[in-house]
């Protein structure tokens, strides 16, 4: 009787950019979906389209990562529901910009908590609860940001090296549970990141790094059904992931300094 249960896609991030962009590629799949994010009008729009389109079940869920409290009353609800979660999509992020000691304590916290906290803690419940119906998926959402630090976005550039680092490590150890760890390394993607970190958006714009979230995802789906650990899409992009290795860490946060800061307003 399990294997005739409906498997879900649960998506973070799910409103808008990279997770709404995922969300559509996987029900194009037939993938039926619990989209998280914390716009829940936003959100119902989604899920009717999503339906409407592709005929696949589409549930939604109203949560702010950045609130241990209600992150937890959600993942008691998965834990004591009946609905199988087979691939966890963590793309929920937020991102500063502009001098660490300046920012607002508050709004770097929530940083922490969304990009770090959150997504570690889903892990660890789905992950225990895919382990136990012997296998599922996890994709972390990080960055080309990743693999280098950048003044002028220091904290948000750490999480995104927390992200890497630490879906590489749970691949390795979770490969004996049937459960498959991957991470996507975007570069510059058409999105509201940009705007909620308050950069400067027009100066990014024709920037020839610049993808679209359908591209990205797209990449990103073909990539998972080939197992891959990490997944940066756009050759430009694998280039920039490679390039702190072919130089001093001295010159590489210089030059990150001086790319970041032109981007921001302060």
């Amino acid at each position: 009787m399990e294997n005739c249960m409906t498997r879900y896609a649960l998506i973070t991030g799910a409103s808008s950019g990279i997770g709404l962009a995922l969300a559509e590629a996987l029900a194009r799949r037939g993938r039926s979906l619990i989209l998280v994010a914390r716009q829940r009008d936003q959100l119902e729009t989604i899920a009717l389209e999503l339906t409407q389109r592709f005929g696949v079940e589409v549930l939604f869920r109203a949560c702010d990562l950045s609130e241990p409290l209600r992150l937890s009353g959600f993942l008691l609800e998965l834990e004591e529901g009946e609905r199988q979660i087979d691939l966890l999509v963590n793309c929920a992020g937020l991102g500063t910009c502009g001098p660490f000691l300046a920012q607002d304590w508050g709004t770097e916290q929530d940083l922490i908590e969304v990009n770090i906290l959150a997504l570690t803690r889903l892990c660890h419940t789905l992950g225990n609860l895919m382990a136990i119906h012997g296998g599922g998926q996890i994709l972390n959402v990080a960055s080309v940001a990743a693999f280098h630090p950048a003044p002028w976005m220091s904290t948000y550039y750490a999480s995104k090296a927390y992200v890497l680092h630490f879906s590489e490590g749970l691949r390795e150890e979770l490969k004996k549970t049937g459960i498959k760890v991957s991470v996507l390394c975007p570069g510059l993607t058409r999105t509201a990141f940009f705007r909620t970190a308050q950069l400067a958006v027009e100066k990014l714009a024709h920037s020839r790094l610049m993808m679209s979230p359908e591209e990205v995802a797209l990449y990103a789906v073909r990539a998972l059904d080939k197992n891959r650990a990490v997944i940066i899409p756009g050759w430009r992009n694998r280039w920039l992931a490679r390039a702190p290795r072919l130089m001093p860490r001295w010159m590489m946060r210089k030059l990150a300094g001086v790319t970041t800061k032109a981007y921001c307003p302060r």
